[in-house]
């Protein structure tokens, strides 16, 4: 009786660790925001942020909106904490370290605007707008 009940527990242990190393091993990296410049190609634009969440046709061109995500690059060190910290609590750090890993980084949105050539108008992050003429 006593081996099947810590069988029963090192399974539970098993099954419960885990999720935030995983997490904590395949974050997003920051997108490369620095490759935006007033003038540039759309098709540039989105291989390097990937395809829009939504795009509006104007009469003047077009606006993609991207959501993208910052802080939440991938991390050895981060997934290594998580599992001595697995293994000090015998799985018990997942009820506090799945939430956190939850909560890395910061969500945000970035808009483009675009003239009739596809060609980068208006750059617009939260409160900052970067603007050019062609």
């Amino acid at each position: 009786m006593r081996v099947k009940r810590l069988f029963f527990f090192l399974l539970l242990v098993v099954a419960l660790s885990g999720c935030s190393i995983f997490m904590a091993m395949h974050g997003k990296r920051d997108p490369n925001l620095s490759v935006l410049r007033i003038g540039q190609d759309r098709a540039v634009v989105i291989a390097n942020l990937g395809e829009p969440e939504k795009t509006i046709l104007t009469e003047n061109g077009r606006v993609d909106v991207f959501r993208l995500q910052r802080g939440n690059a991938p991390s050895a060190g981060r997934a290594l904490a998580h599992g001595a910290l697995d293994l000090l609590t015998f799985g018990g750090w997942e009820i506090i370290g799945t939430p956190i890993e939850a909560m890395q980084g910061e969500t945000f949105t970035l808009t483009i605007e675009y003239d009739k050539n596809d060609k980068v108008k208006k750059v617009i992050t939260g409160e900052t707008t970067v603007e050019g003429s062609m």
